[in-house]
């Protein structure tokens, strides 16, 4: 089994975004060691709780942490941004840490309209030339002379680009364009089967993929017990729960009966965004992940938490690794 990791950048309260980024350079060695492919930092502004808003800058800060596995973003939400600029910031991190680096590119703004004002973007129209601007990329790595302005250093760079969704838009996209696809299951679970079957059933082979590659995410917080896994991912609960209510923070430390404190109407918001899960002991973890991979066919498991306390957090990298182990050998 095949696992990567998808990172927030999570500021605990009472902590900084040093820290965080310090922290998570910290858990990309473990996962380095652990053995699992990849490790990604995702794009979000203008909340205090997440330190991966200039995502180039932290993925550069984790590479120089590690030196196998591959870094890069899950992802970049390419309406925020020119395609020529975000070809420069990737053709940079190769240059830095070739064949290391992988390009996933999201359609959703991720930031709320205040954002999107402050950046001075048309979200609908960046939205709608999504596509293109993909298209562009690929012709800036290429060096294609097509390109009006060709972007330095990215002409001849070689970060391998994927396609990021939560609805069935991206696996078309994907498809058409040959591209690998990941899906974001671990918070928005319901096109999960029909975005997987679509990319697969319309993937046309291409020069970056002769075959579809597709990668789903799923929540894990593996601990020595299911009541320490349980109560250790109290703290995303309540991550998710704040942000859902309009109350974004910092990432808080866990409470125990969390979930027994919720109105019903938040409680049920919360089962549902986060019923791709699996929180507890190395083997409840191993049936979580058995499942989710028998479920999905994915190529690649990517496992995102947010786990309050340090050694926790990395003490759950190596039991998921674990227990992904005795399942090949199962």
């Amino acid at each position: 089994m095949k696992l990567s990791v998808l990172d927030l950048v999570s500021v605990v309260e009472g902590g900084t975004a040093r820290a965080a980024l310090d922290n998570s350079a910290a858990a990309a060695r473990v996962a380095e060691e652990c053995g699992y492919q990849r490790y990604w930092v995702a794009e979000h502004h203008g909340m205090e709780g997440l330190a991966g808003a200039a995502t180039a800058v932290a993925l550069a800060h984790i590479g120089q942490a590690t030196s196998t596995i591959r870094i890069g973003s899950g992802g970049i939400m390419l309406p925020n941004h020119n395609p020529l600029v975000i070809a420069e910031q990737f053709g940079t991190l190769d240059a830095l840490f070739p064949g290391r680096i992988d390009l996933g590119l999201g359609r959703a703004p991720g930031a709320d309209q205040r954002i999107m004002r402050a950046l001075h973007k048309d979200t609908n129209r960046a939205a709608e030339d999504f596509p293109q601007d993909v298209v562009e990329l690929q012709l800036q790595f290429a060096g294609d002379p097509r390109v009006p302005l060709q972007a330095y250093p990215a002409k001849g760079a070689r970060p391998q680009l994927w396609i990021l969704g939560s609805s069935l838009f991206g696996a078309q996209l994907a498809a058409m364009l040959g591209l690998p696809y990941a899906f974001a299951s671990h918070f928005a679970p319901d096109h999960l089967d029909a975005a997987l079957k679509i990319y697969r059933e319309r993937f046309q082979p291409s020069a970056a993929l002769d075959a579809p590659y597709c990668a789903a995410a799923i929540n894990v917080v593996a601990a020595e017990s299911d009541e320490e896994g349980q109560l250790l991912a109290s703290s995303m609960d309540q991550a998710f729960v704040a942000l859902r209510t309009g109350t974004p923070g910092k990432l808080k430390p866990p409470v125990p009966g969390y979930r027994d404190t919720l109105p019903p109407s938040a409680l049920a918001m919360l089962e549902h965004v986060r019923q791709v899960s699996a929180c507890g002991s190395v083997a409840t973890v191993r049936a979580g992940l058995a499942a989710f991979a028998e479920r999905t066919g994915a190529d690649e498991i990517i496992v995102a938490a947010s786990i309050y306390d340090q050694q926790a957090r990395l003490r759950s990298l190596r039991l998921t690794a674990e227990a992904a182990r005795e399942l090949a050998v199962a």
